[in-house]
């Protein structure tokens, strides 16, 4: 199922529960893909944005929230930065499941072989090729440590 049916599915159960976090969570969501949808419509593209830039805008969207937490918090406003984080929970229950630092090391560790990469000087070509094959499964900001690691 579509990432996007599935939050229409759980606004629409939201709605029933009369869940008001949730409720406002999810129209945040919806309204940021009809606005992505309505700046991306060409002749070509009636149908909207695809799953994978969903995914990239629910991303961007956990990261302005993840800053505005931190930002609360340094504030002394501890309410807000609470709804903040609960509104990532809320985001990031739609978006695929990230593996783990071990997976994503035996990953690493994999793709450095088959590339045959030895210094830093290839992180540019293991990067390409961890982003090509798996885009959603590996948090990136922890795969720079890794291979940095890994080729030292």
């Amino acid at each position: 199922m579509p990432i996007r049916d599935k939050i229409n599915k759980e606004f629409n159960l939201a709605l029933k529960k009369r869940d008001k976090a949730m409720v406002f969570t999810l129209r945040l969501v919806s309204a940021a893909i009809k606005d992505k949808d309505i700046a991306t419509r060409s002749q070509k593209n009636q149908k909207g944005i695809k799953d994978n830039e969903v995914v990239q805008l629910l991303r961007k969207m956990i990261k302005q929230r993840k800053e505005s937490a931190d930002l609360y918090e340094k504030a002394g406003r501890k309410e807000l930065s609470d709804l903040e984080k609960q509104e990532i929970s809320i985001i990031n229950s739609f978006l695929p499941k990230q593996l783990g630092e071990e997976e994503t090391k035996k990953i690493c560790e994999e793709t450095i072989k088959s590339l045959g990469a030895s210094s830093i000087k290839d992180m540019g070509k293991i990067m390409g090729h961890l982003k090509k094959n798996y885009p959603d499964s590996i948090d990136f900001s922890k795969v720079n440590l890794i291979v940095k690691n890994l080729l030292n």
